[in-house]
């Protein structure tokens, strides 16, 4: 069997699209535009790429990007205090705060600070909880964009048996909690798991989120899954590749998600679209300080 490929860029020009549409609708009806604000704090250049990357596409959609460059040497509690602004500043519908952050700041007070209904990375303690029970005001674009491209693929996840490779807060958790909602029946897999390769073979759902090139190979699939790779490794030679032994596991999987071209450019994607629903769920709420102010850190 060889694989057919989920086209990730060509599903998140799609989601874009639908954006353009709904900013524009948006405006024109309520004179309303949703901002996003980014905050950038030091000048590693990967971080400065990935705010880069989401400013060029906030602008493409017609969202407002405004971004914040902070040195990194900032003390922490003029960090706390420039989120506080924009949590309290009605015209900024979505905060993200680019990780990683410098030692000396504590990510965990960061996160906590955004208020919830403008935390469109999903990372706020109230949206991580609110997605254990079914009710998160967002959910992490990663793991959106996985859904997202399954949805958009024709893969049925009612009954099937999932099975995550990560545990992370960014992905591995938040895409089991997911699927789950969505009735599959989830195995997640971690550094400590015993005998990966009889997990990942039950697989008709495998997503690989390890940070590790060439974790899973073909032995390790079964015939027919459909697999997600959300690895992105860049090899001493250069080139990106993901978490799976792409050549191999596509002989055996019926769908898989090339790297780069997958998974990558539909987090940005749900990015964009969280960022909509935020200023929507913001202006129909009438939110304000006062009303949310319970919520920060």
């Amino acid at each position: 069997m060889a694989a057919r490929l989920i086209d990730g860029k060509a599903i998140a020009a799609e989601i874009r699209r639908e954006v353009r549409l709904d900013v524009a609708a948006m405006d024109a009806q309520t004179g309303v535009v949703p901002c996003l604000a980014a905050i950038l704090i030091g000048n590693d250049p990967a971080s400065a790429t990935y705010v880069q990357n989401k400013a060029r596409a906030c602008k493409e959609v017609g969202i407002t990007s405004v971004r914040i460059d902070l040195p990194a040497d900032l003390p922490e509690a003029l960090l706390l205090q420039e989120i506080a602004r924009l949590n309290s500043d009605p015209a900024v519908h979505a905060i993200l705060v680019q990780l990683p952050l410098p030692p000396h700041i504590s990510e965990k007070r960061v996160l906590e600070t955004i208020l919830p209904e403008k935390d469109v990375d999903g990372f706020h303690p109230a949206n991580l909880g609110g997605l254990l029970v079914g009710k998160p005001l967002f959910v992490a674009s990663t793991p959106l964009g996985i859904l997202e491209l399954l949805n958009r693929s024709n893969v049925g996840i009612e009954g099937k048996h999932a099975v995550i490779v990560g545990w992370s807060v960014v992905v591995g958790k938040p895409t089991a909690f997911l699927l789950l909602q969505h009735h599959a029946t989830v195995t997640i897999c971690h550094i400590k798991t015993r005998d990966l390769a009889a997990h990942t073979r039950q697989a008709d759902i495998l997503v690989v989120a390890a940070g590790k090139p060439g974790l899973v190979t073909g032995s390790m699939v079964k015939e027919g899954a459909v697999v997600i790779d959300v690895g992105v490794n860049r090899l001493i030679d250069g080139r990106v590749v993901g978490d799976v032994d792409f050549p191999r596991v596509a002989e055996k999987a019926s769908l898989i998600t090339p790297v780069p071209g997958g998974v990558g450019p539909m987090t940005v994607a749900m990015l964009l679209r969280n960022t909509v629903d935020a200023c929507r769920r913001i202006r129909d709420a009438g939110c304000s300080q006062g009303a949310a102010g319970d919520y920060i850190g």
